[in-house]
């Protein structure tokens, strides 16, 4: 890592940003066009970038690129947000063309994470049940997701799935949900665990990560209230620092929240919070 900007974690500190693919920024990251995004969080003290795509392939490696280098900041991993977020494509819909597009999108993103040499991502694109078909609808996603893990892992890459809340999508809502998932998968993968989702679902954060911190690539943080900024003083940040040093946590951690309104003050916000928690017993 750069000595300039690291915060002395054997991890580095990315911020959520969007690739320039996407219709607009994402609201849980910088606002900001890609290359403007990198030179404001390198020059805030960032580390790396975690990078939601949209409509992405191999091809697009260079370009991605030639927008982070300069800056000196790294990509660390690919999120695949947009796909659900802004064009509606999961991999449950009951329309069978919009699963393939789904799916067709995220293999494009998995050739891009090779191409990068990161992990990826898998959040909201598995989509939500609907009343009656919960079952076919279940067996279509992990079918699908089956796909996604063994074709990264044969390209060279592996992926990370994410436990989010009910409110987000009907499968793997738990950290352990998701793991009796993958011990059925012959592809290497592992958790995305995020905070917010975390708390959602009425769980510790600090225990659910002290408990699969070595099945997890990466945590995402925000602020328990309102998934804003990180503020100093929160009393969780030490907690999970010290999980993660106990249990020889090898990933990354992400600030993935809410922008309220100033995207240059929010990274600062949570650059300064964990800057504060580090220097903590």
């Amino acid at each position: 890592m750069n000595a300039r900007t690291s915060l002395g974690t054997p991890w580095p500190l990315a911020y959520t940003v969007s690739s320039d693919d996407c219709r607009t920024p994402m609201p849980l990251g910088f606002d900001a066009p890609l290359a403007k995004a990198a030179r404001h969080l390198a020059e805030l003290g960032y580390d790396a970038l975690e990078v939601q795509v949209r409509d992405v392939g191999a091809r697009d490696a260079e370009r991605l690129s030639a927008a982070v280098e300069p800056t000196g900041l790294r990509i660390v991993g690919l999120g695949t947000g947009p796909v659900a977020a802004q064009d509606g494509l999961t991999l449950t819909d009951p329309a069978p063309d919009v699963r393939r597009h789904a799916l067709d999108r995220l293999l494009g993103a998995a050739r891009l994470a090779v191409a990068l040499d990161v992990p990826l991502t898998l959040g909201q694109t598995r989509g939500t049940f609907l009343a009656g078909l919960e079952d076919l609808q279940r067996h279509w996603a992990e079918e699908a997701v089956r796909r996604l893990a063994a074709e990264a892992a044969e390209l060279g890459t592996r992926l990370l799935i994410e436990p989010q809340a009910r409110t987000n999508t009907s499968l793997w809502n738990t950290p352990e949900q998701a793991l009796a998932f993958t011990a059925t998968i012959e592809a290497p993968t592992a958790l995305v665990l995020d905070t917010h989702h975390l708390e959602a679902e009425g769980l510790d954060a600090a225990t659910a990560v002290a408990a699969h911190v070595k099945a997890t690539g990466c945590l995402q943080l925000a602020s328990a209230a309102g998934r804003g900024p990180l503020t100093v003083g929160d009393h969780r940040l030490p907690t999970l620092l010290h999980a993660l040093r106990d249990g020889d946590f090898t990933g990354w951690l992400t600030l993935e929240h809410t922008q309220e309104g100033d995207s240059l003050r929010a990274a600062a916000r949570s650059w300064a919070a964990l800057h504060d928690a580090l220097a903590r017993p």
